[in-house]
């Protein structure tokens, strides 16, 4: 046990014990507890296997290769369209945590397994990712945009293409590409 992780769940007022139950859980695998991006996470052979973490609506643990674990209970869920590799086990009272322990074991174990053998998921590049037409036409437009855009990383690309063609109004995906182009010029992501 993390005494970080003691200090983390002592001041959380929503999920208290349902973190506590899967912490239990997962402490019972072996796997070694660190407080990472705020939340617990639980780690084996120097790679990250499962996070804790509560939404408004639920808590739920996290595997961050979860794509290629055998769901052959469906208890594991992709969040969005866009997550490419982790799926969660989502709770919203302990009852449930404790009804699936076994269920969760195995997938931690398998998470294991599945680091062990170094096995990776296999992402999407960004080219395989939808041009809104309106960027589309500004690249084609502005040699320079085009330029810093292919300069920016992988994932600074997938923010920006994820962002503008999320929008459904064409008036909208202009006015997205016409506020980050500055941005993009600087050679900056979506979030920086």
């Amino acid at each position: 046990m993390n005494p970080k992780v003691d200090v983390f769940l002592s001041k959380t007022d929503k999920w208290q014990e349902e973190f506590e139950a899967m912490r239990t859980i997962v402490l019972e695998c072996g796997l070694t507890e660190e407080l990472k991006w705020g939340q617990p996470c639980y780690i084996s052979h120097k790679s990250n296997i499962v996070l804790i973490h509560g939404f408004k609506e639920y808590c739920a643990l996290l595997f961050f290769k979860g794509a290629l674990l055998s769901n052959t209970d469906g208890l594991l869920i992709q969040q969005t369209d866009h997550v490419q590799s982790a799926r969660q086990i989502r709770f919203t009272n302990t009852k449930e945590i404790w009804s699936v322990k076994q269920q969760i074991k195995n997938y931690i174990f398998e998470a294991i397994e599945v680091e062990k053998a170094g096995l990776k998921v296999a992402m999407r590049k960004t080219s395989d990712f939808e041009v809104a037409a309106e960027f589309q036409e500004k690249l084609n437009a502005l040699p320079a945009l085009k330029i810093a855009f292919e300069a920016l990383t992988p994932g600074r690309q997938r923010a920006y293409l994820f962002h503008f063609s999320e929008a459904k109004q064409a008036k909208t995906r202009a006015a997205r590409v016409e506020k980050y182009i500055p941005q993009i010029l600087s050679g900056k992501g979506i979030n920086d």
